[in-house]
Formats: C-alpha cells, sequence, structure tokens
C-alpha cells in the first residue's frame, strides 16, 4: 500500500514531540526537515551520534525517515553563495544513510537575486542550463559515491520547470545516483492550467521510472481554490505569474483543496509505484487532520 508521510517541518517542537505529534496523526513515514528546537543540525553538525539520534527517534516511533530535504538554491549567482549552498547540500547527502534513508531532495534553483522562488530570464538559457547541469551530475555523482540518490524536484521558476525541461536532464545526466522527486502541482502556470489532466499524464508518460518519493499538495487558480488558508510560511514571495508558496495568480495549497485531479494522479503513480510515500506539504498543523482524511479515504476509494 502506499505510505502516508508529511514534512517534519509542520511541527515546530523538539525532536521527540515532533515524532510523538506526527504519529499520532497515524502517519507511517516523514520527510525529514533539519530543524528542531532541541538538536543542531545546521552545517558540519551532521555527526553519527546527531543522524543516529533522529534516525532512531523516529523509528522508535515508527516514522522511518523516507527521504532529508535539502532545498537550496543550488545555481545562485552569487557565486560563493552558490558553493556554500551545494556544499551543504554535498553533506546532507553524504548523511542520508545515517538518517537511514537514501533520498534528499532539492528543485534546481534560480538566478534571480532577490528571491530563490522568483524566476529569471537566465533560467531558460541555454547557459543557464547547463551551469545547472554541471551541478546535477556533481550532486548524482556525489549522492551515488556515498550509497545515496539526489532527487531533482521540478518547479516552475526554477531551471528545471517544465515536463520537458525535466525529460531533458535526466537526458543529459542519464546517472544512477540520480532520480525525479513527484510533484505534479509544480509544473502548472497559467498557460498550462487548464490542461491539468494532459500535463500530469505527461510526466507518468515520459518520467514514471524515474519517480522514487511523492509529495501531496494542490494547486489552484487565486480565487478557485477551496480554502482560504494556503501555505504558513512564505507568503510574502508574491510573484506577478506564479508563486511557491500561497500567493499570485496560481497558488499552491494544501491537499485537497484546489484543483489537482488526484483520482488521476493516484491511478498513475500506483501503476509503477504502489508502495511510494507520498508526502503532505503545504498546511499548517491545524489543517493536518483534514488532509490526512483526504488522502486516506483517497488511497481507499482506489484500493492503494
Amino acid at each position: 500500500m502506499m505510505q502516508s508521510g508529511i514534512f517534519t517541518a509542520y511541527f515546530p517542537y523538539g525532536l521527540e514531540e515532533t515524532a510523538k505529534k506526527i504519529r499520532s496523526h497515524g502517519f507511517n513515514t516523514v520527510q525529514l526537515d533539519l530543524h528542531f528546537k532541541d538538536i543542531d543540525l545546521s552545517a558540519g553538525k551532521l555527526d553519527k551520534q546527531n543522524t543516529k539520534k533522529v534516525r532512531d527517534t523516529f523509528r522508535a516511533h515508527d516514522l522511518p525517515i523516507c527521504a532529508v530535504s535539502g532545498y537550496t538554491n543550488i545555481i545562485h549567482p552569487d557565486l560563493a553563495h552558490r558553493k556554500a549552498n551545494v556544499e551543504r547540500l554535498k553533506e546532507i547527502i553524504r548523511n542520508a544513510r545515517n538518517f537511514g534513508t537514501a533520498y534528499v531532495i532539492s528543485e534546481t534553483g534560480t538566478y534571480n537575486t532577490e528571491s530563490e522562488w522568483m524566476s529569471d530570464p537566465k533560467n531558460k538559457s541555454e547557459e543557464g542550463f547547463e551551469t545547472c547541469r554541471k551541478v546535477i551530475s556533481e550532486l548524482a555523482q556525489e549522492a551515488y559515491d556515498h550509497g545515496a540518490m539526489f532527487l531533482l524536484e521540478t518547479y516552475v521558476n526554477n531551471v528545471v520547470g517544465s515536463v520537458e525541461e525535466t525529460v531533458r536532464m535526466f537526458a543529459q545526466v542519464d546517472h544512477p545516483g540520480l532520480g525525479l522527486l513527484m510533484d505534479p502541482t509544480n509544473y502548472f502556470e497559467t498557460h498550462n492550467i487548464d490542461a491539468m489532466d494532459k500535463v500530469v499524464n505527461q510526466v507518468f508518460d515520459t518520467l514514471a521510472d524515474k519517480i522514487k518519493i511523492a509529495h501531496a499538495k494542490d494547486v489552484a487558480r487565486a480565487g478557485d481554490d477551496k480554502s482560504e488558508k494556503h501555505a504558513d510560511i512564505g507568503d510574502d514571495d508574491a510573484l506577478a505569474s506564479h508563486t511557491f508558496r500561497g500567493v499570485g495568480e496560481i497558488v499552491l495549497n494544501a491537499p485537497g483543496t484546489g484543483s489537482l485531479n488526484y483520482d488521476l494522479y493516484l491511478k498513475r503513480l500506483a501503476e509503477k509505484h504502489p508502495n511510494i510515500p507520498i508526502i503532505i506539504e503545504h498546511l499548517d498543523e491545524a489543517d493536518v487532520p483534514r488532509a490526512k482524511k483526504f488522502l486516506d479515504d483517497k488511497f481507499i476509494a482506489h484500493g492503494l
């Protein structure tokens, strides 16, 4: 059966309390965010003692870690900043197995200097793509060398922001250390949101064998979503056409509050990945029971 999980960051507590609260909602896996009130997991602190403590705490609550969040701007236009971001991501990759997983996730970044979620003309240039390709190749090799896998997460405002760009990147970085984080909502802008099912099918038709972990959130045109509550962080990052967290012409909100065809999404996901972890995101703690029930009901309806 499919495994339902959630990002640990939606529970801003100490390590033990976070694990207890997540398990109390009936989840059976987590995507690990490296932020807890009582343990330092910042750069240089991912030693064996800390990583083992985190892994064992979640395991003790029947919550194996299925992936680690490594989100950062891997092609930041400031070269020193870019180097620091990439080195931190490599540090996380090297320690993934100590957390009990092979998978570390990040988007592909942007050349925008104001926000890592905003687009930039260079993102769609050949130079921009090639720079990104080189970094992804490095990350894939780093992951492979340490028994891990770097998962690319497509996002419209980044260098890899469409189905076609995702396919191209996997063709050019054909490496066992590279996989795909599947989140269909990240592919939509105003020009293609009315062809949602077509785009979702296109992703699965071309990239299904690359998928390792899946996310569960939603997408809608602003004003069409079914909830007044979008994301709990980052709402100041408003864009003209799209935003990563909850404002703009397109909103990315909690699962079950938008327009994504979850019946199609889960059907296609189950075809090749019937046991895949699906990680809920873009909500606050108070909305977790509703979102969990929404996903569980979909699982039951489809026999997953």
